[in-house]
Protein backbone atom coordinates (compact mmCIF):
# COMPACT_ATOMS: atom_id res chain seq x y z
CA UNK A 1 0.00 0.00 0.00
CA UNK A 2 1.43 3.56 -0.98
CA UNK A 3 0.26 6.66 0.71
CA UNK A 4 1.33 10.52 0.18
CA UNK A 5 2.20 12.69 3.24
CA UNK A 6 0.74 16.11 2.59
CA UNK A 7 1.63 17.47 5.26
CA UNK A 8 1.66 17.95 9.19
CA UNK A 9 -0.86 15.75 10.75
CA UNK A 10 -2.59 17.77 13.69
CA UNK A 11 -4.07 16.16 16.72
CA UNK A 12 -7.72 16.67 16.81
CA UNK A 13 -9.38 17.05 20.26
CA UNK A 14 -13.05 15.31 20.13
CA UNK A 15 -15.72 16.44 22.89
CA UNK A 16 -17.85 13.39 24.62
CA UNK A 17 -20.91 14.97 22.65
CA UNK A 18 -18.73 14.46 19.18
CA UNK A 19 -17.45 11.37 20.16
CA UNK A 20 -21.01 9.85 21.19
CA UNK A 21 -22.21 10.91 17.48
CA UNK A 22 -19.79 8.65 16.28
CA UNK A 23 -20.17 5.70 17.90
CA UNK A 24 -24.09 5.90 18.08
CA UNK A 25 -23.80 6.14 14.41
CA UNK A 26 -22.25 2.64 14.44
CA UNK A 27 -25.56 0.52 12.88
CA UNK A 28 -27.71 3.37 11.26
CA UNK A 29 -29.04 2.33 7.77
CA UNK A 30 -26.64 -0.57 8.49
CA UNK A 31 -23.38 1.30 8.72
CA UNK A 32 -20.47 -0.48 10.31
CA UNK A 33 -17.75 0.10 12.45
CA UNK A 34 -15.41 0.57 9.84
CA UNK A 35 -17.47 2.80 7.78
CA UNK A 36 -18.30 4.88 10.08
CA UNK A 37 -14.39 5.49 10.88
CA UNK A 38 -13.38 6.33 7.44
CA UNK A 39 -16.90 8.71 7.55
CA UNK A 40 -15.13 10.51 10.20
CA UNK A 41 -11.61 10.08 9.22
CA UNK A 42 -10.52 8.09 12.84
CA UNK A 43 -9.59 4.35 12.93
CA UNK A 44 -11.79 1.69 13.84
CA UNK A 45 -9.78 0.93 17.24
CA UNK A 46 -10.65 4.50 18.31
CA UNK A 47 -14.15 4.07 17.62
CA UNK A 48 -14.23 0.72 20.03
CA UNK A 49 -11.94 2.72 22.39
CA UNK A 50 -14.18 5.84 22.58
CA UNK A 51 -17.19 3.31 23.00
CA UNK A 52 -15.17 1.45 25.95
CA UNK A 53 -14.68 5.28 27.06
CA UNK A 54 -17.91 5.88 27.48
CA UNK A 55 -19.59 3.01 28.90
CA UNK A 56 -16.89 3.87 31.46
CA UNK A 57 -18.09 6.78 32.09
CA UNK A 58 -21.63 5.95 32.42
CA UNK A 59 -22.63 8.32 29.23
CA UNK A 60 -23.28 5.30 26.49
CA UNK A 61 -24.95 2.26 26.78
CA UNK A 62 -25.36 -0.51 23.61
CA UNK A 63 -28.46 -1.28 25.28
CA UNK A 64 -31.58 -0.41 22.91
CA UNK A 65 -29.59 2.76 22.32
CA UNK A 66 -29.34 4.12 25.88
CA UNK A 67 -28.22 7.28 26.56
CA UNK A 68 -27.34 8.28 30.41
CA UNK A 69 -26.41 11.49 31.21
CA UNK A 70 -24.79 12.74 34.61
CA UNK A 71 -26.33 14.46 37.25
CA UNK A 72 -24.90 15.97 40.27
CA UNK A 73 -27.85 16.53 42.79
CA UNK A 74 -26.98 17.40 46.29
CA UNK A 75 -28.78 15.01 48.74
CA UNK A 76 -30.62 17.63 51.36
CA UNK A 77 -33.45 16.25 53.61
CA UNK A 78 -35.18 19.54 53.82
CA UNK A 79 -36.39 19.40 49.74
CA UNK A 80 -40.11 18.41 49.18
CA UNK A 81 -40.57 15.55 46.37
CA UNK A 82 -40.92 16.80 42.80
CA UNK A 83 -43.91 17.35 41.40
CA UNK A 84 -45.86 14.79 39.94
CA UNK A 85 -45.09 14.53 36.18
CA UNK A 86 -45.64 10.85 35.48
CA UNK A 87 -49.25 11.45 34.55
CA UNK A 88 -48.29 13.68 31.57
CA UNK A 89 -46.03 11.18 30.21
CA UNK A 90 -48.35 9.30 27.33
CA UNK A 91 -45.60 6.09 26.63
CA UNK A 92 -44.39 3.91 29.72
CA UNK A 93 -40.30 3.67 29.29
CA UNK A 94 -38.21 2.11 32.12
CA UNK A 95 -35.74 4.18 33.18
CA UNK A 96 -32.53 3.79 34.96
CA UNK A 97 -30.78 5.54 37.47
CA UNK A 98 -27.33 5.38 38.28
CA UNK A 99 -26.69 6.81 41.57
CA UNK A 100 -22.81 7.92 43.32
CA UNK A 101 -21.28 4.77 44.74
CA UNK A 102 -22.13 2.70 42.29
CA UNK A 103 -26.08 2.34 42.86
CA UNK A 104 -28.56 1.36 40.31
CA UNK A 105 -32.04 1.93 40.14
CA UNK A 106 -34.27 0.56 37.60
CA UNK A 107 -38.40 2.05 37.48
CA UNK A 108 -41.41 2.87 34.97
CA UNK A 109 -41.20 6.44 33.63
CA UNK A 110 -45.10 6.55 35.66
CA UNK A 111 -43.73 6.03 39.09
CA UNK A 112 -45.08 8.18 41.64
CA UNK A 113 -42.57 11.45 41.84
CA UNK A 114 -42.77 11.45 45.51
CA UNK A 115 -42.33 7.67 45.85
CA UNK A 116 -38.98 7.74 44.20
CA UNK A 117 -37.86 10.80 46.10
CA UNK A 118 -38.33 8.61 49.03
CA UNK A 119 -36.63 5.45 47.29
CA UNK A 120 -33.60 7.86 45.89
CA UNK A 121 -33.32 8.91 49.85
CA UNK A 122 -33.44 5.86 51.50
CA UNK A 123 -31.18 4.11 48.77
CA UNK A 124 -28.49 7.24 49.48
CA UNK A 125 -28.98 7.05 53.58
CA UNK A 126 -27.46 3.67 53.48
Amino acid sequence: MRGEILGFERRRRWSDEEKIRVVMSVGIDGASVTQVAQRYEVTRQQVYAWRHDLKKKGLWSSDNGSLFIPMDVPFSPGIPAIPDLARDVAVRTQVELRLQGGRCLHFDSTIDAAQLTQLIRAVEIV
